[in-house]
């Protein structure tokens, strides 16, 4: 008697054991990966320490090439994880394309708050730290302006500085920068509206970086918890994606705390009452109005940023006094837009040649507009000469 090889019993048993075996080679082949030596460091770009004021360090990095873009480059990150996600490794990293592009880089970490910086608020940050780092630079470099590009959280505080301080900042970048918040897009701002942000800060004086980062997580939990283990799951076997991955999580998972006071602020004054895009917000008593920027604006975001949507992010071009400015929209997410290998091929050389358009010295600049000027005048003089001359003519053959 011949066996039934249709018996759905028995192909389920004949199933479960491919699967099985299958599972233990996968096993076999994880073990031997998660066992030998990894690769996981981040933050390789060597770079020198040429500013500290308390637990900020004002990084300089140089360029590996001849240097294309005269004007320096501060980059102020937020003040919510690292500024080391610009640089998890090498073919995955802002800081070597902008370096390999010929720009010079100063970059501002903000360090591991503690108990004695709860109190320190937005105007320590835009009037203390980031005006000490941007005149620290100005002086290295013997210079009047730089630019400035700031990402997410220091976006909204270099755009906040690049108000307050016009004449410093030659051309501005703000990179997933939340401006406008009064927004449903997003979950994180519907809950920040109701956020009983007093509490947290009377229990805890800073904002701990583990509880945002846990908020973050569940904003999006199938995407954010599920999707990407199971995925480190079915790939444990490539030693290649386990050392991205646990650099990434490296990343993730160094959260510093965020001043007290600031983060009462962001939540209050920005998420709450969306201040700053209605030019109502104050810094030591001077209004941060946005029709003081006018000089060129960049603005980059991602159309699938799940904690800064487009709608938070697009409307500061048009909220501004600049008439040169640019929104830029990445097809990716708020990370993405500095990790993914497709964002590497569009990011950093969009704002490479954005710079070299605006790069011109003020002496060049002033000269060409004067010159410009100049020729105006010489061909408005001209004309009334000719319509003279014309006019005189006509009246003596009269």
């Amino acid at each position: 008697m011949t066996q039934n090889n249709s018996n759905p019993f028995q192909l389920w048993i004949n199933s479960v054991m491919e699967n099985f075996d299958k599972s233990q080679n996968q096993f076999k082949k994880a073990q031997e990966v998660l066992s030998s030596p990894l690769d996981t460091q981040i933050a390789n770009t060597p770079y020198d320490i040429v500013y500290e004021e308390d637990r900020v360090r004002l990084k300089h990095y140089k360029p590996n090439t001849e240097k294309k873009v005269q004007t320096p480059l501060l980059i102020v990150y937020a003040l919510i994880n690292r500024e080391t996600m610009l640089d998890l490794q090498p073919g995955r990293s802002v800081l070597e394309n902008l370096l390999n592009e010929g720009v010079e880089v100063y970059m501002i970490d903000w360090g591991y708050p503690t108990r004695k910086d709860r109190f320190l608020d937005t105007d320590d940050h835009v009037n203390g730290y980031i005006n000490n780092a941007v005149d620290h630079v100005l002086k290295e470099n013997n210079a009047s302006q730089l630019n400035l590009m700031g990402i997410c959280m220091g976006g909204t505080l270099t755009t906040m500085y690049a108000s307050l301080y016009p004449k410093k900042v030659k051309n501005l970048i703000t990179t997933v920068t939340p401006t406008n918040f009064d927004t449903e897009e997003g979950l994180l701002h519907v809950w920040a509206k109701d956020f009983d942000v007093d509490r947290i800060v009377r229990n805890h004086g800073n904002m701990p970086g583990d509880l945002l980062n846990l908020t973050f997580l569940i904003i999006n939990p199938a995407r954010l918890i599920i999707d990407k283990y199971v995925n480190f799951m079915e790939n444990v076997e490539n030693k290649t994606f386990v050392e991205n991955f646990l650099r990434m999580e490296k990343w993730i998972f160094d959260s510093p705390d965020v001043p007290g006071e600031i983060f009462r602020e962001f939540i209050d004054c920005m998420y709450k009452e969306n201040q700053l895009i209605q030019n109502k917000f104050e810094l030591n008593g001077q209004l941060v109005d946005l029709n003081n920027i006018t000089m060129p604006l960049l603005n980059i975001y991602a159309n699938y940023d799940h904690l800064v949507p487009p709608d938070a992010a697009k409307h500061l071009p048009e909220a501004v006094a600049s008439k040169d400015t640019q929104n830029y929209c990445l097809e990716t997410g708020h990370i993405g837009i500095y990790v993914s290998s497709k964002s590497q091929k569009e990011f950093a050389p969009k704002i490479v040649e954005w710079l070299k358009e605006r790069d011109l010295p003020e002496e060049k600049k002033k000269k060409d507009e004067s010159s410009s000027k100049s020729r105006q005048k010489g061909t408005k003089a001209k004309t009334l000469n000719e319509k003279y001359n014309k006019q005189t003519l006509t009246a003596k053959s009269r």
